[in-house]
């Protein structure tokens, strides 16, 4: 198989770098705008992040580790699941915050897919997250509906890997 395209979504933000920088590294903040989860760490270089469900459950579905952290401009980390083998080794997300008069460009770009169906996935999570945390900066408020919705199916597929046998 031929290697897989990085994926790479850039959008506009009305809010300074730091409030996108506490958005993206808040545990409760997080929460307000992901579905049904939030991202967890101390966010130093080195230290693991998880991404726990918010039902109570203590399901994780992510894991990985903080590789740059230079706030307000810059987050890089590692992602895979729990348990998951992966030869090529884990994905590699990366946030750049760019100030641009009173707005922000917000460039998320997740490198080193394992496969076309995780490509299929985060080209599809990606724009639903990212698409709620502007809104959520911009009005106070998530979309009325999950965006993430329109893709249920492939996304409680994904989930269901990690869920107790």
């Amino acid at each position: 198989m031929a290697d897989l395209p990085a994926f790479v979504y850039v959008t506009f933000i009305q809010a300074t770098p730091e409030r996108v920088w506490h958005a993206l590294t808040d545990a409760d903040v997080t929460a307000e705008y992901w579905a049904e989860h939030r991202n967890v760490s101390d966010w130093q270089v080195g230290s693991a992040w998880e991404h726990p469900r918010t039902d109570g459950s203590g399901i994780v579905d992510l894991v990985g580790t903080v590789l740059e952290a230079v706030p307000p401009k810059r987050l890089v980390i590692t992602r895979s699941g729990p348990n998951e083998e992966r030869p090529g080794g884990p994905g590699r997300v990366t946030f750049d915050i760019e100030p641009h008069g009173d707005i922000v460009r917000l460039t998320v770009t997740h490198e080193n897919l394992s496969d076309h169906n995780e490509h299929v996935s985060v080209s599809a999570g990606w724009p639903s997250v990212l698409a709620n945390l502007k809104t959520f900066l911009e009005t106070g408020h998530v979309l009325p509906q999950g965006p993430w919705e329109m893709y249920a199916e492939m996304r409680a597929a994904r989930m269901a890997l990690n869920d107790p046998k």
